[in-house]
């Protein structure tokens, strides 16, 4: 039997930026109690699930396992707070946290923009905004905080240009996702109070509420037009509480996952020097490499889901209207689906790994993501060898989405390697959305 210690661990943001301590939890929750009951000061309980298998299945079945009334892993305290402001169970009502028919009407007014098809449009615009990090890296003079200084915008900017927001207000969203899944960490949460996340939330409902205004009375060809004026079954406009939970799934949760993976994917690149010689040397390992990057980082952290009846996993009963906690990082380690777990493999295949969830809420912009990481390290590669360290990684106090805070490195130019500069405005300018792709797609 587990120590009851491990239960306030496993609820701990701090453990989440403590990698060997979180592998060492969950390896231990494998290993001696895969289906853990879990009771935690301040929390309601839960069964932690930590195997690929049981995570799969829970995903797969989102009839008999749903995300209301508990789609995340929060506090009493946050509870009680949602309720009283909107007199349910969330304050975002993300793509993730909804249950059929709802998730699939909202899901189906965006899909058509993150179908391959309207992807492969995007891909001159992406290479563009990559090419113009990897300047920054160039102008920064061979040291830097990889985070701070290039991870965090290159993402950003691309979720920006496909909303259609101006890019002067980069910095407005920067802040607004820091603040808002770093909500638990010191060093980046809005404030010291207790509410922080609900006065973060609050900002973007404002910043958001007016962007849907102005979509609506000048609409354009991006998606923030898609979004402000879609459409329910019965022909109504979406409500302005949905759509700025829309905003705020696209620009948030689709800018820090993808940051967090190019962050903690070079990192790992430098703890491995065989592996990053063998991408050097092989551009072919490129793609099996983004696999392997979204795998080893894992930014989601965990999402949460109810039985509707009695039921059981891997022989532990679980009673109708209790929670399971999907423990993403656990599952991208598990044993009996990957072989050497711990090392990080850039030519590792198969590669099942569960970073954009399974089933119905399969991340809408995992194409998207992959043509981000792929084909920044690219042009990465392409132009910089020599990566270091120059000072210790730290990461960020999350049991949500997360990664590196900091990555401070050194690097140097490849010889004779410099290709031209590229304004993003002038690339998008240059390569507009193919809009024949995108109705193909639907």
């Amino acid at each position: 039997m587990l120590e009851r210690f491990v239960d306030a661990d496993i609820v701990d943001p701090k453990t989440y930026a403590n990698l060997p301590k979180m592998d060492a939890l969950f390896a231990e929750l494998r290993r001696n109690s895969p289906v853990h009951w879990t009771q935690a000061d301040g929390y309601r309980p839960f069964w932690a699930l930590t195997k690929h298998a049981d995570i799969k299945v829970v995903e797969r079945r989102s009839d008999q396992w749903v995300a209301e009334p508990r789609s995340g892993l929060f506090s009493i305290e946050h509870e009680q707070r949602v309720r009283a402001l909107t007199g349910g169970t969330n304050v975002i009502r993300s793509l993730p946290r909804l249950d059929d028919p709802e998730h699939r009407i909202y899901r189906s007014m965006t899909e058509q923009w993150f179908a391959a098809a309207s992807v492969k449009s995007l891909a001159e615009r992406v290479r563009g905004l990559a090419i113009e990090s990897v300047d920054r890296m160039d102008e920064l003079g061979g040291e830097c905080d990889f985070v701070r200084d290039v991870a965090v915008w290159f993402p950003l900017r691309v979720i920006m240009m496909i909303l259609g927001i101006p890019s002067a207000e980069e910095p407005i969203m920067l802040r607004l996702t820091q603040q808002l899944f770093g909500a638990t960490d010191p060093e980046l949460q809005r404030s010291r109070g207790n509410f922080n996340y609900f006065e973060t939330v609050a900002e973007y409902n404002e910043y958001f509420s007016a962007l849907t205004r102005d979509r609506r009375e000048h609409p354009r060809d991006d998606l923030a037009s898609i979004i402000a004026n879609g459409r329910m079954p019965g022909g109504e406009l979406i409500a302005d509480w949905e759509a700025n939970s829309y905003y705020m799934t696209m620009a948030a949760a689709g800018h820090d996952t993808t940051s967090s993976t190019i962050a903690g994917g070079l990192l790992a690149l430098i703890e491995n020097p065989a592996e990053l010689a063998k991408l050097h040397e092989s551009p072919r390992y490129f793609a099996t490499a983004t696999e392997e990057m979204l795998r080893w980082v894992t930014p989601l952290r965990q999402f949460m889901r109810t039985a509707v009846a009695d039921t059981e996993l891997r022989g532990q009963p679980i009673r109708a209207g209790e929670a399971v906690m999907l423990c993403y990082p656990s599952a991208n380690r598990d044993e009996d689906v990957f072989d050497d777990p711990f090392r990080f493999k850039i030519d590792r295949s198969p590669n099942p790994q569960l970073s954009f969830g399974y089933g119905v809420h399969l991340c809408l912009g995992l194409i998207l993501a992959r043509m981000e990481i792929k084909s920044f390290f690219e042009e990465l590669l392409e132009r910089f060898e020599g990566f270091e360290l120059a000072g210790e990684p730290a990461w960020v106090e999350t049991n949500f989405v997360g990664g590196l805070k900091r990555l401070p490195i050194r690097y140097r130019a490849k010889r004779g390697v410099r290709p031209p500069r590229v304004n993003q405005t002038e690339a998008a300018a240059a390569c507009p959305v193919d809009h024949s792709a995108r109705a193909a797609a639907t």
